[in-house]
């Protein structure tokens, strides 16, 4: 069934970093292969599409400056994870992208933001998304692959909000944003299969209401996405994610970023919003 509510659309804050230096050199997740020569004129290409979108949409997109020696760190919703003005900050688990965290906390906090570094692994809006309106204010958490549990805890305290726990269970879907994200701000798509049952039932019971993606969706990084609330930001690939949101009310916008997936990231994984 098809829904015919207006769905309305929320001016965003967003923080992303060029490909300048992006490559896939090593494989810290299974979509990254090697083998597989990454063009990186191309990637730029892609990536400017992206953050002409999104301005096109009427957000406001701050550039991070590309450090080299540091392929994944387009990848900027990893390096830390804002709410209310406060920057809780990643601790990378693999030491190719330790670096990053820093490149974020000082970008950050020469701009205003309270960042608190983290003492806990943790991969930033990769693991964490936020719902200002479910439940008075929400944090969902991913845990599995990359961010410790005992960094949710963390995420509370700095945050002072709810954080609900998600385990991962599926290699391929390493991060939360991978399986799972905000349409709004109480509204979320997710991917069954990436998460453990006892996560399942918790979702089930909190977003009765949510929109269910399948293997095809899930594989296409269609979960990988940015939502302002009524655009929908999606991997060209994911169709039927798109149709899906279509649907439910949202009006899908879809970008090619082919280059961007081959180290294990779409959409959102480019694109941190600060809030």
């Amino acid at each position: 069934m098809t829904v015919t509510l207006q769905r309305m659309p929320q001016k965003r804050t967003y923080l992303m970093c060029p490909p300048e230096f992006y490559a896939v050199d090593y494989a810290i997740n299974p979509w990254m292969d090697t083998s597989t020569p990454v063009d990186t004129e191309l990637a730029l290409k892609q990536w400017e599409r992206l953050r002409e979108t999104l301005t096109g949409l009427g957000h406001t997109v701050h550039v991070l400056p590309a450090e080299p020696g540091l392929p994944d760190m387009v990848y900027a919703a990893n390096g830390a994870f804002t709410v209310d003005g406060v920057a809780y900050g990643a601790r990378f688990k693999y030491a190719q992208r330790t670096a990053e965290a820093a490149a974020h906390r000082a970008y950050l906090a020469a701009r205003g933001w309270t960042c608190v570094p983290a003492a806990e692994t943790n991969e930033g809006e990769g693991d964490f998304a936020y719902l200002p309106e479910a439940y008075g204010g929400l944090i969902l958490a991913g845990y599995g692959f990359r961010t410790e549990p005992v960094a949710h805890v963390e995420a509370q305290d700095v945050l002072g909000r709810p954080v609900v726990s998600l385990h991962l269970v599926d290699p391929r879907f390493y991060h939360l944003d991978t399986a799972l994200a905000a349409l709004d701000d109480s509204t979320v798509a997710y991917y069954p299969a990436a998460f453990s049952e006892a996560s399942q039932r918790v979702l089930r019971q909190l977003f009765p209401d949510a929109v269910r993606a399948d293997d095809a969706d899930a594989y296409a990084f269609g979960l990988n996405l940015v939502s302002d609330g009524r655009h929908v930001v999606l991997n060209s690939e994911a169709t039927g994610m798109a149709h899906k949101v279509e649907a439910a009310g949202y009006t899908p916008v879809l970008v090619e970023l082919s280059e961007l997936k081959k180290g294990g990231g779409s959409i959102k994984c480019c694109v941190a919003e600060l809030r």
